[in-house]
């Protein structure tokens, strides 16, 4: 079925080419994935937003609510750490990971409930808790007891004994070539390990050397929780630029271009621990036009942060992020297509499909988000639809859940928000408008400005007979063209004369009513 989808879409299974682009700044770094020049992965971060998703914090439980079923614990931020009772209980695996027994018939731990919780951690206690999500508006971040550290293959979990691999990893021969290799690693009592999907066709040595990484980090990680006093930070999660290393140098990657020596070094330095071939696909780019204009990315962000984006066919989709949910809307624009209209709206959706899960990568919207689709008469057809959305999201690092779409037309999703959006992050509300995206027209101001005249000449006719009216020049253009009569009928009727004056810094929707003599200002 998704090889008639790739047949529809033009897309080739074989991936080449593939970029990463490093921009690093004073005051900002970015990391962009091209994958045949075209922008799939986008990251930006600041020295002053620093994403703290995956530091480890020794904080101090300041208040138990029952009601919510949730802890408030004090890990040195504003706004206290929010820890739910079933963040607070050993986890089972995802079930997104195969578990794998490493040791048979070990014994089997105290099982604890979320009535146990507060017993365990009671008002006052110390608490090593890991962040899941960062500082989103008003609310504070939500951190888990279950740690976990990523490695380059691997991943680590000290306070779980349970280990597994990734289902990401189909091929059952591969599966049951990593269940021997997790079987036979050295790994501690008590703690436990995931192999990641990156960890597929990997030699058994870049797993020891990855857990002899891990397992060293948490040696100094357990140094700082006996050293520091609460509230304190014991692991802080890496920089982008380490993420990156960690998380997007695959296989697939055919060169990273960085345009800082020294952040170009460091990648070289991390990626030699693990694999020293890989080093040389690292390179630093040294050329006087900035590294994102030189390969084609400043334009593709550029286009692709617009309220409406198109799509090859000629259609193209609106996104609107709410406080509720994010809202997108597919169109078939320019793609009226020929005679056969429904594989014209087929071709319109599937692309859609392909763009809004990339979008949500390069956006990082979270929450509740609803798609809706041009309608399709076939079962099928929306089927289609609906299994190129799963794959497509498949390659998100943040969790998603989607549903086939409704009869109504909409596909509903959910994806983990946990931190804020690129768009809270780059832009700020309007200090004009205040974030609604509109103001009033001329003829509604000129509209309530006759109003309040009306009320205040009214009210001042016997003490004030010369009044000013201060507005922006467009609505004072208005009053002159078109509404020149209105006003001197408002002269007549309450025996009063009326002068004007636009005053550029004024609000298109800001007027000032005032005794011209006095200069004191009349209220309705």
């Amino acid at each position: 079925m998704l090889d008639r989808v790739r047949k529809i879409l033009g897309i080739t299974s074989r991936k080449t080419g593939n970029k990463i682009i490093v921009s690093v700044e004073k005051l900002e770094r970015r990391v962009a994935l091209l994958e045949n020049g075209r922008l799939e992965e986008y990251s930006v971060e600041r020295e002053s937003t620093r994403n703290i998703v995956g530091s480890v914090y020794k904080g101090r439980v300041k208040n138990i609510e029952m009601g919510l079923k949730a802890m408030f614990v004090d890990i040195g931020f504003e706004k206290n750490a929010f820890l739910h009772f079933w963040d607070a209980i050993p986890a089972a695996l995802d079930s997104n990971i195969e578990e794998i027994e490493r040791r048979p018939g070990k014994k089997q731990r105290k099982r604890i409930t979320a009535k146990d919780i507060p017993s365990i951690y009671p008002v006052g206690s110390e608490v090593i808790v890991q962040v899941t999500k960062g500082p989103i508006g008003t609310k504070g971040p939500r951190v888990t007891t279950n740690l976990s550290f990523a490695g380059r293959y691997l991943v680590l979990m000290p306070f779980s004994d349970r280990s597994g691999i990734s289902r990401k990893i189909e091929d059952p021969k591969e599966r049951a070539r990593l269940r021997k290799i997790l079987q036979e690693l050295d790994i501690p009592d008590g703690l436990g390990v995931i192999i990641r999907t990156v960890g597929e066709g990997q030699r058994a040595r870049y797993f020891v050397r990855d857990l002899r990484f891990l397992l060293e980090q948490w040696t100094k990680v357990e140094q700082q929780m006996k050293d520091r006093h609460a509230p304190a930070r014991v692991f802080e999660e890496p920089d982008l630029v380490d993420r990156t290393v960690r998380d997007f140098l695959t296989e697939e990657i055919d060169e990273v271009l960085v345009d800082d020596r020294a952040a170009a070094e460091r990648m070289m330095d991390m990626v030699g621990q693990i694999s020293r071939r890989s080093r040389n696909r690292i390179k630093f780019h040294d050329g006087t036009t900035p590294i994102f204009e030189t390969f084609g990315v400043q334009k593709q962000i550029d286009d692709a942060f617009h309220r409406q984006v198109w799509l090859k066919c000629g259609g193209y989709i609106v996104i609107d992020e709410t406080e509720a949910l994010v809202a997108i809307d597919v169109n078939t624009g320019r793609n009226k297509g020929g005679r056969d209209v429904e594989k014209t709206i087929l071709q319109t959706n599937l692309e859609a499909a392909d763009e809004i899960a990339r979008q949500l990568r390069l956006r990082n919207v979270g929450g509740l988000i609803i798609g809706d689709f041009i309608d399709m008469k076939s079962r099928k057809d929306q089927q289609l639809v609906y299994n190129l959305m799963r794959e497509r999201l498949k390659r998100d690092k943040a969790k998603t859940h989607v549903l086939p779409i409704s009869q109504l037309g909409l596909m509903e999703m959910t994806r983990q928000r946990a931190q804020e959006s690129l768009s809270d992050t780059i832009y700020e509300n309007c200090p004009y408008c205040g974030g609604r995206g509109v103001v009033k027209t001329t003829m509604t101001t000129s509209v309530e400005l006759h109003r309040t005249l009306n009320t205040v000449m009214r009210k001042y006719q016997e003490s004030v007979h010369d009044i000013r009216v201060i507005v922006n020049p467009d609505v004072l253009k208005r009053l002159k063209e078109e509404d020149e009569e209105l006003l001197v009928e408002l002269e007549r009727r309450y025996a009063g004369r009326l002068t004007f004056r636009g005053d550029p810094t004024f609000h298109h929707e800001k007027f000032v009513i005032t005794d011209a003599n006095s200069g004191a200002e009349l209220k309705a």
